[in-house]
């Protein structure tokens, strides 16, 4: 008999690890990349010496969050305790100003408490699932798939592989600027990872350009369902000007992902394309970011495809509740990424293998971080574009700590402490840059 089974589990310590990973210099309608991404590792050890592990975002704020509550954490339960936080979930700030249309994720004051909630509670899972020996997805039940695909994620962006001076990266992929090279970015990416579904950022060059990238992409990888992005960065007449010309790209597993801002938005594009007779679904993860979201979003046939974030929405269970609000409206679901590391990607497997109507392959920053891990015996498979479920207890993944303990100290050493990619685009690109919304 598992001595654990229904034993109290006291958490007696909590550690709180700030980092910094190499990020190459991507674009995106919010700017550009730092040479560096901010993360955080949360450590949450129990009396009898078991260490539950989770990452998420970087900076000086996410890990006050953390650190916040620390006297919440100390001392209770592993299996209680995600019970006794809940109103970091269902308090203030899950209303509609929870939107990511003008902030990136992890920088949203109101998502701080969903993404504390959500550290701890991968924390505990992992906890919980190490001391029974159960994979952290069959904790959560409705295990529906050993393997989770994900989609190659293809950025425009600057040459350059991340890092700066004597720690400046490799760059595996040069400098991304035209519908040609683009191309070639994802035939790499699907070579070395085997990635078959295709979700690529826009919101940067015309939208003329990105069109003609979108329809690039689908004559070299005819099979592979292509996405794009452009992060609210167009009018409404722009979008649907665009949802028409690629409404063949897009057909057959592709989406059209926030294409103008807002739920009122998203619901005008909508509705501008069925005029057209146009059904190319709609997705977002800017517009609908909480569950508050979703009734006004529903009402007005706004999204069809939400990208679910255990990291934002408060959890992994929180992700399976969407997933069942969506399955009863209709809606299909698919997943959101940040720069991140192996936990992260571990965590999103796990939270996907559990979760029944995931119907599109999830997005992935992970071939972005190459060259940095924290995992124990180095990076997570990607193979034929999914990751498979360990057959081991919690996430499945340990620390390396001697790894870890090298980029705290490059988190030290370097200045950044928040991402702000506007300021990155005034110090590299045009120093009069600012985000507009739209730009076309």
């Amino acid at each position: 008999m598992n001595p654990y089974n229904g034993k109290f589990m006291k958490i007696v310590d909590m550690r709180v690890h700030s980092i910094a990973i190499a990020d190459p210099p991507l674009r995106s309608s919010y700017g550009l990349h730092a040479p560096y991404a901010l993360r955080n590792v949360l450590e949450l050890v129990s009396e009898d010496g078991i260490v539950g592990i989770a990452e998420t975002y970087g900076g000086e704020q996410p890990a006050k969050a953390l650190h916040d509550v620390r006297e919440r954490v100390i001392g209770g339960d592993a299996y209680r305790l995600t019970g006794s936080l809940l109103d970091l979930v269902e308090g203030d700030g899950a209303g509609l100003e929870r939107s990511h249309t003008m902030t990136t994720p992890g920088e949203n004051p109101l998502d701080a408490g969903p993404r504390t909630y959500s550290a701890i509670e991968t924390a505990c899972l992992d906890m919980i699932g190490r001391a029974v020996g159960k994979p952290l997805c069959d904790l959560l039940g409705t295990r529906v798939r050993d393997e989770v695909p994900f989609s190659a994620y293809p950025f425009y962006k600057h040459a350059g592989g991340g890092g700066e001076g004597t720690d400046a990266r490799e760059d595996k992929y040069g400098e991304c600027l035209s519908p040609e090279t683009i191309v070639e970015q994802v035939r790499s990416m699907k070579q070395e990872y085997g990635f078959t579904d295709i979700k690529f950022k826009g919101g940067v060059l015309d939208p003329e350009i990105e069109v003609e990238t979108i329809r690039q992409l689908k004559q070299a990888f005819p099979d592979s369902p292509c996405r794009i992005d452009p992060n609210s960065a167009w009018t409404v007449e722009t979008s649907i000007k665009v949802g028409e010309a690629l409404k063949e790209e897009l057909k057959d597993g592709g989406y059209l992902e926030d294409p103008a801002a807002g739920i009122d938005g998203m619901a005008a594009v909508r509705k501008g394309l069925l005029a057209l007779g146009n059904d190319t679904p709609l997705a977002s993860n800017v517009a609908v970011t909480a569950f508050a979201h979703m009734p006004e979003s529903i009402k007005h046939d706004a999204v069809q495809v939400v990208l679910c974030d255990h990291h934002f929405w408060g959890g992994m269970r929180q992700v399976q509740h969407l997933g069942k609000l969506c399955q009863t409206f209709g809606i299909s679901l698919s997943m959101h990424s940040n720069s991140h590391l192996g936990l992260s990607l571990m965590a999103m497997a796990h939270v996907a293998a559990a979760t029944p109507n995931l119907t599109y392959a999830c997005d992935t920053h992970y071939p972005w971080q190459s060259s940095d891990e924290i995992v124990a015996g180095g990076r997570v498979k990607i193979e034929d574009g999914r990751v498979r479920i360990p057959n081991k207890g919690g996430l499945g993944v340990d620390l390396d700590y001697d790894q870890l303990a090298r980029l705290k100290e490059r988190y030290e050493k370097t200045p950044y402490r928040n991402r702000d990619d506007q300021a990155e685009m005034r110090k590299h690109v045009d120093p009069t840059w600012e985000r507009k919304l739209p730009r076309w």
